[in-house]
């Protein structure tokens, strides 16, 4: 696990699921930590597991990664107190499933604000630092099997996983030449704590139905530290697609047999665009 040692590695939703396994396993590798989480205390016990095993947490705020100003706060701390990170890990989100006309505009707002406009806000605020240092990085986007297919009641949900998907394709032609790399989760079944506090509306959870088909699911997922030690293995072999299970990466294949001609034509397209346009760049506009 030495690609990790001394890495400044950034991971939002570490107080819990995948985002605490991931930061577990990179402090276990040697990486200096920069954690978030919503959820304050829960944050503050992480950080004291970590630390009580020797892992160096260099800043841990609590935040709603749907606070633009609060992740930007967060971003000014971490670049002061050790400059640009080599690795960003975004991790935290929700999930809500139901019926298109059953979930209120209030719950499909709040899923985009948090699993779509959080990631964009995380982005914005630490990747012109990575660039700007010029020695490359890792940007790790965790979406799910809900970016790849439609699965039912998932509207609202797909809606902000298929959003970080298509961000994170861009991104992946856009950073090659920064030497920046950038990777796509796309989990399977994960038991974390979203499985038991998933809301499906209109559907009474505590229902002996949905009781049994929720144990069925978690009978199958994997747990939080085998699917963080996936994507680690996938982010140490610079993989631009990484899976937890073998039934994604399987029914995902089938969709994409022809990719490879497709991946080197955007590859050449994205080249072609940037080197056309160079003499036509003007500075970014302020945030």
């Amino acid at each position: 696990m030495g690609h990790f040692q001394h890495k400044r590695c950034l991971v939002t939703g570490a107080a819990s699921g995948i985002g605490r396994a991931l930061a577990e396993q990179l402090g276990a590798a040697g990486a200096v930590l920069i954690l978030t989480d919503v959820q304050q205390q829960a944050l503050a016990d992480t950080v004291a597991a970590l630390r009580a095993e020797g892992v160096q947490v260099a800043l841990a705020q609590p935040l709603d990664i749907s606070d633009a100003g609060a992740v930007q706060q967060l971003a000014d701390a971490a670049h002061a107190e050790g400059g640009a990170l080599d690795m960003l890990f975004n991790v935290a989100g929700i999930s809500i499933w139901g019926e298109v006309g059953e979930i209120p505009l209030a719950m499909w707002r709040q899923l985009l604000d948090i699993n779509l406009m959080g990631p964009v806000h995380v982005l914005h605020s630490f990747l012109p630092a990575m660039i700007a240092r010029g020695s490359g990085g890792q940007i790790v986007n965790v979406s799910s099997a809900a970016g790849l297919f439609g699965l039912p009641w998932h509207a609202a949900y797909s809606a902000t996983k298929f959003g970080l998907r298509g961000i994170s394709e861009v991104l992946r032609y856009d950073l090659q030449q920064h030497g920046i790399g950038v990777s796509l989760v796309c989990p399977g079944g994960v038991d974390t704590g979203l499985v038991r506090t998933l809301r499906i509306v209109g559907v009474d959870r505590d229902h002996p139905e949905v009781i049994a088909l929720t144990q069925r699911f978690q009978r199958h997922a994997v747990t939080p530290a085998v699917a963080a030690a996936r994507i680690l293995r996938g982010v140490r072999r610079k993989r631009f697609w990484i899976y937890t299970s073998a039934d994604v990466r399987f029914g995902f294949w089938v969709q994409r047999k022809w990719a490879w001609p497709y991946q080197v034509a955007m590859g050449l397209l994205n080249r072609y665009i940037s080197r056309r346009a160079a003499p036509a760049r003007h500075p970014p506009l302020e945030s």
